[in-house]
């Protein structure tokens, strides 16, 4: 992978912050596909071909349909996505797109049909670090490569 910065030499304490709360994510109750889900959905919207390309290869590794990964950036129309995972994503694209779409009372009421209180919690920074991400990958000059 080509890049601009060595960043991970350059600011190791940042980059071991970012690995941490990357740890924490993964112990979060939410399922598995669908973090990676919201981890593709998000990059899409943000234009991340790196993280694009590296979390449609981890969800397939999960047994994520082909199906269901092709087909999020468009998850209203479908049919083979829970209403727990739709939210989610909404969610996603809310917090994503916060400028003009803003976490609305009634987004929030939604999701709590579905998710506790720390399931909230977790949704909202499973979202938060993907965007930290993808602006990092971005930033940096990352680039997505064939396997």
């Amino acid at each position: 992978m080509s890049q601009r910065v060595s960043y991970y030499e350059i600011a190791s304490d940042g980059m071991e912050m970012m690995m941490n709360m990357e740890k924490y994510t993964k112990t979060a109750a939410i399922e598995r596909k669908l973090r990676e889900l919201i981890k593709i959905r998000v990059s899409q919207i943000n234009g991340c071909a790196y993280c694009l390309n590296m979390h449609s290869a981890d969800a397939r590794k999960m047994g994520e349909t082909e199906q269901r990964i092709y087909c999020v950036s468009a998850w209203k129309e479908c049919e083979f996505y829970t209403e727990a995972e739709k939210i989610a994503l909404e969610l996603a694209e809310h917090v994503t797109l916060i400028p003009t779409k803003g976490v609305p009372d009634e987004i929030y009421q939604r999701v709590r049909e579905h998710y506790d209180e720390k399931q909230y919690v977790d949704l909202v920074l499973i979202i938060n670090q993907i965007n930290s991400w993808n602006r990092i990958s971005i930033a940096m000059g990352n680039r997505a490569t064939e396997k």
